[in-house]
This record gives C-alpha cells, structure tokens and sequence, in this order.
C-alpha cells in the first residue's frame, strides 16, 4: 500500500492511497478457499467444485468484498502509522473508473481531533449554594400532595353546582349548528374553575343540578389547536347526569395510609427527602455551570469544524421544533435566525467543553467501569417492550457508538464529581429563590445531545438570550435521582402526587378541548 499526503490545513487531512491488484486479488483467493468446501452443485460431489467455476459464479461478490476490506484495512493502517485521531468517521472515496484486476485509488479526508494543551484544573474555586427544605417548605409540599388527591362524594339530586364540585357530563358541540369531529363524548367529567375547558364552559355549569340539560354558548380561542375551529362561536348541548362535592382531606395519619405508608410523620419525612433531592440538584447545576464557565475561560484551542457543524445543526433542530409549538411560530423562526451566530458559537463551546471533559477524564484516569456499563445498558433497556430489550442490549453491545452515547452522560458526571474534589470549595446558604434566581440568570441556553465526541453540555449565548422554549440545564445532562429508599413504592406516589398539584388530565380528549 502506498500513502501519500495531500492536505495538511490546521486540522484537516487528506490523503492518497494506493492498494495494489495483487493484494486485491489475494484476498479474492483466500475468500475463495474458505467458501470453496461449503459450495454444492449438481455434478460434483460436496466441497469438490472446481474454484474456476466458484470464481465464475460468486467472483463478482468476492470481488467487492475483497475491495471493501482491503480498503478498510488501508484506512486503519493510515490511522494506525500516522498517529491520526478522527474527529468523525473519514471520508473515503474510490477513484472512479476503477476495474477489478488494477490498482486501486482511494482519497481519505478527515479532520483530527486537537492537541489539547494540559488542563488547567488546580486553581479551581467555586461557591457552593446550599438551600435547607425548612418546615414551611415541607408542610406546602405536603398540603399541594393532599389537594392533588382530591376525592369527591355524590351531591343530592336537587343540589347545585359550584366552582370546586365536579360535574359529570354527556355533550355535544356544533358550529352553525352542525357537529363537528371531536365534539361529542360521553361520561367526561371537570371540576368547575380548573380552567381545564375552552374559556366559559365552566362558568355556565354552576348552578347545573343533576339531570339537568343545558344549551352551552362559548367562542373557540383564536389560536385553538384544531384550524376549523379557532375563532369560531359554537353551542354545546349539556347532559349533566351527576354533580360530585369534593371531600375535605387533611394531611393526617388517615390520608398518609391512604398512599400505603405507616401514618402522616412518615409521609412527611418523604417530602422532605423528596425536596432536599431537588434542592441538592439545583446545586449542583449551579456548580456546574460555574465550573464550565471557568473551564471554558481557561482553556482555547481550535476544535474541528465537522463537529461544530454535527452540534449545531442539533441545536438547530431543536430550536425549530420548539418555534414550531410557539403562539407565533413565524415571529419564533426569526428570533432564531437573528441569533445563528450566537448559537454557532455555542456549538463551538460545547465541543471544545466537551474535548476538554474527555481530556481530563482520560488524564486523570476517570473511567466508566464494565458494572456501570451495564447498569446503565439494562436501566435504558427499561424503556422498551420486553419482547425487544434483548435486541436493544445486543444493539448497544454490538454498536460502540451507540455505546459511547449511553456512558457518556455518566462520563461526564464522574469527570465533574473529579473537578469538584480538585476544586476550592466554598459554602454560602440561601433561600430556593435566590438559587433558582441564579440559575435562572444564567439561562439563556439550548439543549442538545451529544456534542459529537461523547459529551452534551448547554451554554449560554454571550450577547443575546435565547428564545423562552430554549430554556435547558446548562450542564447537558440531567442530574440522575438518588437511590430508592425501602418504600420506594410509596415514595413513588408521593412524587407522582406532588406533580400533578394543578391540574389532572382530562378523562377524555376531546373534554379537554371542547
């Protein structure tokens, strides 16, 4: 094989290579021997066809298949004598015109991956902002967890109803007096003044009674999700076939036994577990926003052009599907192209944070072992239908890119929990508000995956904030929850209660639009 250099710019490569015929050929030959025995045709007896008549039959297979590893093989033994290390896969081309029996040509370009200069990482100093989940902040948490559970008896038949009972409905919608899709259901129940329902449907249902009929008037929003509607004035034609008082709940030893817990004290003790989880997250997106801001001050170096572009396209295309759910998607898209060049500049950021991160790591000897490895594989295998786990662990065991993604992510996190052991470390208490006021100060970020050599990290743009939608974790990688504790099951509850304090979802779909 023959190599000669064609482009040595910055951090590009290109390069020529010659495979010569007779190595080509040699492989074509050595295939030919190995398939030869397994080969049957009527006339011979098995493993005695003559090779001529296998080369005529499968030659032009074993033709390509020589020309691809051959190749492959070339490429490799490039990277191998020249000390390249790829930033992304290289691109190889076969010379056109090639005829099996010649030499072939074949042009690799890549670019390299930079010499990254020793990582400074022995003057690190960082504040750490500590929040203590105080009573009050538990004892709210408790009573949002107690009104998220609401539970309501049947009201007398000649009893009214008002904002806070729930109403039990058929239904019916029409615009002109047609119905239209969507605007019919069965059964669906709201409570009265959750706001769960196109504007003054809810208002017209106090003072319902039970079997009841009402002729509901009300007017789609302007931007209503479905077009035929938005806008438009319509009537719907109300069943009401029950009204539901809620009951009076109180966070007791009653209520506590309800979730599968032993009484109020323990529930109470896994709010706060609960918020000191959260509350321990904040902090440490703090920190780490501050550590890669101090990183990314400390250290430049040129990062290689493919994987900014790889970063910010996914950048790119998540600020598009996020414009695409704005009020005003047009005005959203514009907001986006004033900013190209700050969100460039991110992606550059993010892949330089994310070469420096692998640096370290791999200087310090930060490592992911073969048991994380495989926590981590079964956990994301979760995600899947039984039936289609084993093909998922097979896949990822099989993949190393696919591999390098799912360990990246814990990488990362064991690289940051190593700089903050190097780092000096202040405490300072605050209030939540005051930590969330800092991180909210910060954001101004966008969220993508990967930044192309195993890490994701979200920076903030220098001169102009990023649109609203844009709104992510600096850090690139969600904060993994702690542990389950034994009662995991009823903790579980407690979490699930907690987020759906506002609202619950509507029973029915169309309820929740009509």
């Amino acid at each position: 094989m023959q190599t000669v250099e064609t482009l040595n710019e910055g951090l590009k490569r290109a390069y020529k290579i010659t495979i010569a015929a007779k190595d080509i050929d040699a492989r074509v030959d050595g295939e030919l021997k190995r398939i030869a025995p397994q080969i049957r045709m009527p006339g011979f007896r098995p493993g005695k066809v003559p090779a001529n008549l296998v080369k005529k039959m499968h030659g032009e297979q074993l033709q390509q298949e020589a020309l691809n590893s051959a190749v492959q093989d070339g490429v490799q033994k490039l990277l191998t004598e020249k000390k390249l290390r790829p930033a992304m896969q290289p691109s190889v081309e076969l010379e056109e015109g090639y005829e099996a029996g010649k030499d072939a040509s074949v042009t690799v370009e890549l670019e390299t991956l930079p010499e990254i200069p020793a990582p400074k990482i022995d003057a690190l100093k960082l504040e750490r902002l500590t929040v203590e989940p105080g009573d009050e902040a538990v004892e709210e948490s408790l009573q949002r967890i107690v009104s998220g559970q609401k539970s309501f008896d049947k009201a007398p038949a000649d009893y009214a109803a008002k904002t806070g009972d729930l109403v039990i409905m058929d239904f019916e919608g029409k615009v002109d007096g047609v119905a239209f899709e969507g605007g019919k259901g069965e059964g669906m129940s709201v409570e009265l003044g959750s706001g769960r329902l196109i504007p003054g449907f809810e208002d017209q249902l106090v003072g319902a009674k039970a079997n009841e009929q009402k002729t509901l008037n009300v007017t789609f929003p302007a931007d209503y999700g479905a077009e035929n509607l938005a806008g438009k004035a319509a009537t719907f034609d109300v069943l009401v076939t029950e009204v539901q008082t809620p009951k009076e709940m109180k966070a007791d030893d009653a209520f506590a036994q309800s979730m599968g817990l032993e009484g109020i004290d323990q529930l109470r003790g896994l709010v706060k577990g609960q918020l000191e989880q959260e509350l321990n997250g904040l902090t440490r997106t703090h920190m780490k926003r501050k550590l890669l801001d101090q990183l990314a001050e400390a250290h430049s170096f040129d990062v290689p052009p493919s994987m900014v572009e790889a970063e910010f396209n996914q950048i790119w295309q998540q600020l598009e599907q996020e414009a695409s759910h704005e009020a005003d998607p047009e005005a959203a898209r514009k907001e986006m192209e004033a900013e190209r060049d700050d969100y460039r500049a991110i992606a550059e950021r993010r892949v330089r944070l994310g070469l420096l991160l692998s640096e370290i790591g791999q200087t310090n000897g930060v490592d992911v072992n073969n048991q994380e490895m495989n926590q981590l594989i079964m956990q994301a295998a979760q995600q899947y239908r039984p039936a289609d786990r084993e093909k998922f662990v097979q896949y990822i065991r099989q993949n190393p890119m696919a591999a390098a993604q799912l360990r990246a992510p814990l990488f990362e996190d064991k690289v940051v929990d190593f700089l903050f052991s190097k780092a000096e470390i202040t405490d300072r208490t605050v209030t939540r508000a005051e930590l969330e006021h800092e991180i909210e100060a910060e954001i101004g970020h966008v969220h993508g995956p990967d930044c192309g050599h195993g890490h994701s990290h979200d920076e903030k743009p220098k001169a102009k904030a990023a649109p609203k939608k844009a709104k992510v974790d600096e850090t690139g990688a969600e904060e993994k929850p702690a542990k389950k504790t034994a009662v995991k099951k009823a903790a579980d509850k407690v979490e699930a209660a907690d987020k759906a304090t506002a609202k619950k979802a509507p029973t029915k779909k169309a309820a929740s639009k009509k």
